[in-house]
């Protein structure tokens, strides 16, 4: 596979692109479960369903039509028993992140694709299902903001960017950070090029009306109104996962 770049390196990057997957095709599971951010799917599933010799498979964690967070119901085509071999695991995350850290047959069925897979990969919180399934342990890894400081639970090292890139993981920040993620995806996976042609394409120049998209930029005030917001959901969070490493010692 060649020269990989260790956690502590500038810039957490593979030295070389895996050859394996420039030219030929793959296959990319997408994990889908109840209550899920439907950005942190159909954003970077958007992205990855352009570039070419991508397949995608939307993996349930029960048989479909499944429900996310607000409401919108998501097709499947398969369930975990019935998912085909993976090159590429991406888990998006949400609310239906707590369940899922109480839920070992799926944490099983990441830990054992994402052994297998040639890229491990999550948006959003689904960051902590990879940490929960204990694949992040030594790696540099980001999340949502308000679950940032959860990941050195699983012994990975947090850090604050759109899209962080270790070796053969990569994760993407909050919610529309999925876009970006997957742009940087298929960058890696078919080259610059393509990558560009599909930015281009769906018209991805953002220009937010407001500057409050992260707590750096945002009036202290909606930081803490957010923080309140969410308080029971990080609260139930930070107690599930703490009851998974319990259960799940890291390796």
């Amino acid at each position: 596979m060649g020269a990989r770049s260790e956690p502590g390196s500038p810039t957490g990057r593979s030295s070389v692109r895996l050859g394996t997957m420039a030219t030929g095709s793959l296959t990319a599971g997408f994990l889908v479960f109840p209550d899920l951010t439907q950005l942190d799917l159909t954003g970077p599933y958007e992205v990855l369903c352009r570039a070419p010799g991508v397949r995608v498979v939307l993996v349930g964690t029960r048989p479909g039509p499944i429900r996310s967070e607000w409401g919108l119901l998501l097709g499947t085509d398969c369930t975990l028993d019935e998912a085909p071999p993976l090159d590429l695991l991406c888990v998006p995350g949400g609310v239906g992140v707590n369940a899922l850290l109480a839920d070992d047959p799926v944490l099983d069925f990441v830990a054992r694709r994402g052994a297998a897979a040639e890229w491990v990969t999550s948006v959003c919180t689904g960051a902590l299902v990879l940490g929960a399934a204990g694949l992040l342990r030594g790696y540099r890894a980001t999340t949502h903001w308000l679950s940032m400081d959860l990941l050195a639970e699983f012994g990975a090292t947090p850090v604050e960017a759109r899209v962080v890139h270790d070796r053969n993981r990569i994760t993407g920040g909050g919610i529309t950070a999925g876009v970006d993620f997957g742009l940087a995806l298929v960058g890696e996976l078919r080259g610059r090029e393509t990558a560009e042609r599909i930015q281009l394409m769906m018209e991805y120049a953002p220009q937010p009306p407001f500057e409050a998209g992260s707590p750096g930029q945002a009036p202290a005030s909606l930081v803490h109104t957010v923080r309140e917001d969410r308080a029971r959901v990080q609260e139930e969070r930070r107690a599930r996962i703490r009851d998974a490493v319990r259960r799940r010692p890291l390796r």
